[in-house]
This record gives structure tokens, C-alpha cells and sequence, in this order.
């Protein structure tokens, strides 16, 4: 379709390619998310692969396409398949402990495209400087995004100390920031392969 032009604004309508693109990476968040999850004794949040899945969307395809794929995540989980890690599904999820992680993918996923499109460009630079930036983008979208919706949610279901839930997410951290580092490597391959223009 052509673009429609608002103002000075080009607004530019999901197209076949880019629902595709964001169906892709959602099943590739659904297989993280088979992987078993490691129990933190703490907080009833485990770790699991599925975050990195979150980066990958918004770094290679972009904020737009990056929140499309999270949705049709939270879409399939609303409609009761277990595509959570642990094989978890249906509306009881979303008012569990772990709800605000899920929720916190949507914003996740759009700040590390946005953070990945202005910063790690062209899409076809594969050198370190923008291996580092994409590995950036991925640690604000789930260390600084999604870890905030997470430790809101957890204070507000839970009623867990804040002090004790922020203190909880440190256990995440050395995990989230090699998922980080893998997720960077894998979209460089995807530039080097087929490079993504993120929308």
C-alpha cells in the first residue's frame, strides 16, 4: 500500500511482509519459551529465554514490528495456549506474579527498536561498534523497561517490599546481559544475511 501522508508525518500501514515478519519472531518467543526456566528463590519470577526473544523482535525488526510480535505473544497466551515458559497459558496469567514481565514486553520490545534504529545503523553495519549498540538497545528495553514493569506489578499483587523487589531483579541481571550479547550476535548474522529495515 502507499504510505498515507499526514502533516510532514509519513504513517505507514502494517503490510503482509511485516505480519510475517512479526508472526516469525513471535513463534521464535514461543520455542524460548520451551526451554526450561531456572527458579529464583526470592521471587516468584523465574528466568527464562523468552526475554531475549523480546530483544530480537525489537532490535532487528523494529518498535512497529517488534511490539507486533510481542502482541501476537500476549494474544496466544489470552486465548489459552501454553506458550509461556513452564507451559503456561490463559487469563489467569495475567493477574499472576509474573504479569507485569509479560505486560512489559510490549514497551520492552519498542524501546530497544527505537534505541536500535536511531543509534545501530545502517542496517547492513556489522561491526562492533554496532554489536555493542545492539546489545545496548536490548539491556535498556529489558533492564530498564520491562524490569520496571515487573518490579511494579510484583509490589502491587504481592505486596513485597519495594526495597526487596528491586533487590530480587539483581539475580536477573547477569543473564539478561549475556541474552543481551547473544541477541546482539544473532542480529548481526540476520544483517549479514538478510538485512532488516526496522519500522
Amino acid at each position: 500500500r502507499r504510505p498515507l501522508l499526514v502533516g510532514r508525518t509519513e504513517r505507514r500501514e502494517m503490510t503482509t511482509y511485516d505480519v510475517v515478519l512479526a508472526a516469525m519472531f513471535a513463534a521464535l518467543i514461543v520455542v524460548l519459551g520451551t526451554i526450561p526456566a531456572i527458579p529464583i528463590t526470592m521471587l516468584p519470577v523465574p528466568i527464562t529465554l523468552q526475554s531475549m526473544g523480546v530483544m530480537l523482535a525489537g532490535i532487528v525488526l523494529g518498535p512497529k514490528r517488534g511490539v507486533a510480535a510481542v502482541a501476537i505473544l500476549i494474544a496466544l497466551v489470552a486465548m489459552g495456549l501454553p506458550v509461556l515458559a513452564g507451559g503456561r497459558g490463559g487469563l489467569p496469567v495475567f493477574a499472576g506474579p509474573t504479569a507485569g514481565f509479560l505486560f512489559g514486553f510490549l514497551p520492552a520490545a519498542f524501546v530497544a527498536g527505537i534505541v536500535a534504529s536511531r543509534l545501530a545503523r545502517p542496517v547492513h553495519d556489522t561491526s562492533p561498534r554496532s554489536f555493542v549498540l545492539l546489545a545496548l538497545a536490548g539491556i535498556v528495553g529489558i533492564v530498564g523497561i520491562d524490569y520496571l514493569c515487573g518490579i511494579l506489578w510484583l509490589i502491587l499483587v504481592t505486596g513485597v517490599a519495594p526495597g526487596k523487589a528491586a533487590y530480587g531483579m539483581v539475580a536477573f541481571l547477569p543473564g539478561d546481559i549475556v541474552k543481551a550479547l547473544v541477541a546482539a550476535s544473532v542480529a548481526l548474522a540476520i544483517r549479514r544475511a538478510h538485512p532488516i529495515e526496522p519500522r
